[in-house]
């Protein structure tokens, strides 16, 4: 809201009350916002490769450390699981890896979207920076760690001495997918954490849920006949567009236009949510 005071000549002093933003003011804003993190692109990525020094300071691997013990539990999961659901372990085992280390990407970008602005806390008072520019160093801080944990991916196709083939190009339209949404996810969960403290253990304890009813350590084709459900899972959708072209097939048109609808209704939901509470990030930290 806003004050104005008007005095007309031989009257008193009127004093009148107007809204403050318009809902187009605010899209206005919030647009700016985006486009000043643009600009400051280099800013980004500097501050997302400060985050994983600072992180392993100190360690002589850094963040490779991350590699191996993702290759260990792979190895170790590979052997059990292979055996348990009578699979065989060349077959298994790409599988596994390339599951595990795409999942991994997408629980830790939760688990650290909930955090965005409430662990920025000093910066934001103190620095006048974009507020989409702390979801975008997250999202960056955490495709570094992806590409790091790649290389498991990469030496576990060299030891069934296998490879996906010239599909795997098709995964990097799913991978810029999952660039928007986890932008859009950041910017979300940022806000609605820092306004309500009671959100990410929340969080964490649905991205737990979902690890277990999402394809990840067990194939889709163990469902059978109930195969058709899975398209309703969106993490399903959004982690096959990227998995199958890494495994060598060619994603399903069915879960791609799932995949769509569901990144849809997610950038609009970030998107309204953003422009509406933009302003009041700050106080909220």
């Amino acid at each position: 809201m806003s004050a104005a005071v008007q005095q007309a000549p031989g009257t008193d002093i009127a004093l009148e009350v107007t809204p403050g933003q318009s809902l187009r003011d605010r899209q206005r804003f919030a647009l700016r916002d985006l486009r000043d993190s643009f600009t400051l692109r280099r800013l980004c990525w500097t501050l997302a490769w400060l985050d994983i020094r600072l992180r392993y300071r100190g360690s002589m691997l850094g963040p490779f450390w991350l590699t191996l013990s993702t290759g260990a539990m792979v190895a170790a999961m590979g052997v059990i699981y292979s055996t348990l659901f009578r699979i065989e372990l060349h077959d298994y085992l790409p599988f596994l890896t390339v599951s595990l280390v795409l999942w991994g990407f997408l629980n830790t970008l939760v688990v650290d979207a909930c955090g965005g602005f409430t662990s920025a806390e000093y910066m934001i008072r103190t620095v006048r920076i974009p507020f989409s520019l702390y979801a975008a160093r997250i999202v960056l801080r955490n495709l570094l760690v992806l590409a790091h944990n790649a290389a498991v991916v990469v030496a576990v196709y060299l030891f069934v001495w296998s490879a996906p083939g010239a599909v795997v190009l098709l995964a990097l339209p799913g991978l810029a997918l999952w660039f928007i949404d986890a932008f859009a996810v950041t910017v979300m969960l940022g806000a609605l954490c820092a306004r309500f403290r009671d959100i990410p253990p929340i969080v964490g304890s649905i991205m737990q849920m979902t690890f277990f009813v999402t394809p990840v350590i067990w194939k889709p084709q163990l469902v059978g006949v109930h195969q058709w459900m899975l398209p309703f899972n969106p993490f399903f959708d959004l982690l096959e567009v990227v998995r199958a072209p890494l495994l060598g097939a060619f994603p399903e048109h069915h879960v791609w236009l799932a995949a769509l609808a569901f990144s849809a209704l997610l950038w609009a939901a970030a998107w309204l949510l953003f422009a509406r509470v933009r302003g009041r990030i700050a106080f909220w930290v």
